[in-house]
């Protein structure tokens, strides 16, 4: 009777500390760890931010394969999460929406690119947010479907997920010549007594970018100098609500793609 119950121990043991999670996964970046392991980073549907370590099998049947980790790839994994543990392991991955354009169109390349960066710092210690998750997974298949009027769509994109994050601008009170407090998130009447701030022409065009979705980005039009501008005032604005984000490398890609 009493090894009966240690072995009725044992297993509730077994299945207490090993639960396997399926979830849909973003890719965000994977570096080489050694000959034959990456480590990898994802965002994760279920449980935010995790970060891998994966082993890379020889065989060319298995279901792992290298391909599988490049920036923005969706996946369906499962996992033993041990939060713990820096290092996940991965019990079984699959592609979970595969790109029909993005990986084979440069402009769009470039795009994804640059998003990726930004969605590596960006993310830094995100806990589960599944309505952010949704938001960036549905822009990215909304991006890969597109043949045309995506020039925007970085631009729409940061600023709209500000308000996943918590500093989205208020501009219920917006009027003709105020200036944009970029530290406040907010518009206003005189400049602040800090420099983080737009003046009325510039603030005018992030009330203007604030009005824009997918759809519809395309009837802004603006020049390539108006758009690289935007994405550097998007950016610094990033950088004053998000703790030591850094100049993204991948923002010279995107320069010259629209010069």
């Amino acid at each position: 009777m009493f090894i009966a119950q240690c072995s009725i121990f044992k297993v509730y043991c077994i299945f207490a500390f090993v639960m396997l999670t399926k979830t849909q996964a973003i890719v965000l970046h994977s570096i080489k760890y050694g000959e034959t392991r990456l480590i990898v980073d994802m965002f994760t549907r279920s449980n935010g931010r995790l970060s891998f370590i994966v082993s890379l099998p020889k065989s060319p049947k298995s279901k792992i394969r290298k391909q599988y980790f490049q920036p923005l790839t969706m996946l369906e994994i499962e996992v033993d999460v041990r939060p713990k543990l820096q290092l996940q392991k991965l019990k079984d991955i699959r592609l979970d929406s595969p790109y029909e354009s993005i990986p084979f169109d440069p402009n769009k390349l470039s795009i994804s690119l640059f998003v990726a960066e930004f969605l590596y710092y960006a993310l830094r210690g995100e806990q589960q947010n599944v309505p952010l998750y949704d938001y960036i997974a549905n822009s990215l298949l909304w991006l890969d479907a597109q043949d045309h009027h995506f020039a925007n769509f970085h631009l729409v994109f940061l600023m709209r997920m500000s308000r996943f994050l918590g500093f989205y601008p208020n501009v219920e009170h917006y009027r003709a010549g105020n200036y944009f407090d970029l530290r406040e998130s907010m518009f206003c009447t005189q400049p602040p007594v800090h420099r983080d701030f737009l003046l009325p022409q510039e603030a005018e065009k992030i009330q203007l970018m604030l009005r824009m979705d997918y759809p519809t980005m395309h009837l802004f039009r603006m020049s390539h100098k108006e758009r690289g501008r935007l994405i550097e005032v998007v950016l610094q604005y990033y950088c004053l609500h998000l703790t030591d984000f850094p100049e993204l490398k991948s923002l010279d890609v995107l320069r010259e793609l629209y010069q």
